[in-house]
């Protein structure tokens, strides 16, 4: 057995990890996780046809690749609306997956499902990933380092900085220079997909308990609520009972 398909292996398990906590900490329907949940369980897919473990003809692996190529950016996009500290950062984000999904829909008009079309589609893609997860990283590290919080975030924004500024390289690399070692570049990939995908993990576990804490605080701050409105608690007091955890989650 080849390197290529121990790694292979291994990378389509690492792709699955993601799947299984979001899932197991039902994070499903929590904000953007959705479309986190939903780009992984297509590379794992794509991943598993790709390497024979489900078995496909040379067509279905073709669209499958132009497809997964196609929604892979907006996905993430999507989904790093998750770090956005403001209902005006997360509208430009949405700006900015808006026009590069018209972006995409005018290379395919223009090129048809090809290969040509997905080498012109990915750049800007890849780039705007690279560009907001460099930036949510920097910020969410900050945070970590400053307020000793966000950790899981920070790992997130690393996860995916690490992961889409190696595949830019690839893309470099695949489409641009069109290197003739393939077998090399796969394997390249596949390390990445498998290394991001642990550290995707490790975020995922350590958010999660971020989450359930913050639930666990707007819950009792509802209980409090319901015991001090029918009272006469002066406002002060009582904003000052009901945000006593303000300015850790902020």
């Amino acid at each position: 057995m080849s390197w290529n398909s121990v790694m292979g292996f291994v990378s389509s398990v690492a792709l699955f990890m993601p799947i299984f906590f979001i899932l197991a900490y039902r994070l499903v329907g929590y904000r953007t996780f959705p479309a986190l949940l939903a780009y992984y369980a297509i590379v794992f897919v794509y991943n598993l046809v790709t390497e024979g473990y489900i078995k496909a003809n040379a067509e279905t692996i073709y669209y499958g690749n132009i497809c997964s190529n196609l929604l892979d950016a907006p996905l993430m996009l999507l989904f790093l609306t998750y770090f956005s500290s403001s209902p005006r950062f997360t509208k430009k984000m949405k700006i900015s997956i808006s026009v590069l999904v018209g972006f995409e829909i005018i290379i395919l008009l223009l090129k048809g499902f090809t290969t040509e079309a997905i080498t012109f589609i990915l750049a800007p893609g890849l780039l705007t990933v690279v560009f907001f997860s460099a930036y949510f990283f920097i910020r969410q590290t900050k945070i970590t380092i400053k307020h000793q919080k966000g950790t899981g975030k920070a790992i997130i924004a690393a996860s995916l900085l690490f992961a889409y500024g190696c595949y830019t390289i690839i893309y470099i690399m695949h489409y641009v220079f069109k290197t003739p070692y393939v077998a090399d570049t796969f394997l390249v990939y596949f390390l990445v997909a498998t290394f991001s995908s642990l550290l995707m993990c490790a975020g995922i576990i350590i958010e999660r308990k971020r989450v359930q804490k913050l639930n666990e605080l707007i819950q009792t701050r509802k209980e409090l609520s319901d015991i001090y409105k029918d009272t006469h608690t002066t406002g002060s007091l009582r904003t000052a009972v009901l945000d006593f955890d303000k300015d850790a989650w902020n």
